[in-house]
């Protein structure tokens, strides 16, 4: 499996941008895609996550109300909206997928930065 992720980029604080990751190879007929952010010298952490095909959703809670992930079945392809950015949502975000919940996540995107100025 391969996870290729696009759309970061500078934004000021209080503007939008959507990121993408989309999943090539081979996955199982229900798996995981996440996504994760890391801001230099501290640890990467979890952002939302999005089962496949169903659909279900969690956010942490630093991003609740803010950001939305959303998935192309077909496409094998999450998105993740982000609203009402704040300096400190600037990282490298990273794409994951996992083949099941029993399991950590197993692949792993390039990141793509997001910047968000004051």
């Amino acid at each position: 499996v391969q996870l290729q992720a696009s759309g970061g980029g500078m934004v000021q604080a209080g503007g939008s941008l959507r990121i993408s990751c989309a999943a090539s190879g081979r996955t199982s007929s229900s798996y995981g895609m996440g996504w994760f952010r890391q801001s230099p010298g501290k640890e990467r952490d979890f952002v939302s996550s999005i089962k496949l095909p169903g659909g279900d959703t969690r956010y942490a809670e630093s991003v609740k109300g803010r950001f939305t992930i959303s998935r192309d079945n077909a496409k094998k392809t999450v998105y993740l909206e982000m609203n009402n950015l704040k300096p400190e949502d600037t990282a490298l975000y990273y794409c994951a997928l996992r083949l099941n919940d029993r399991v950590p996540w197993q692949y792993w995107g390039q990141g793509t930065l997001v910047t968000v100025s004051s």
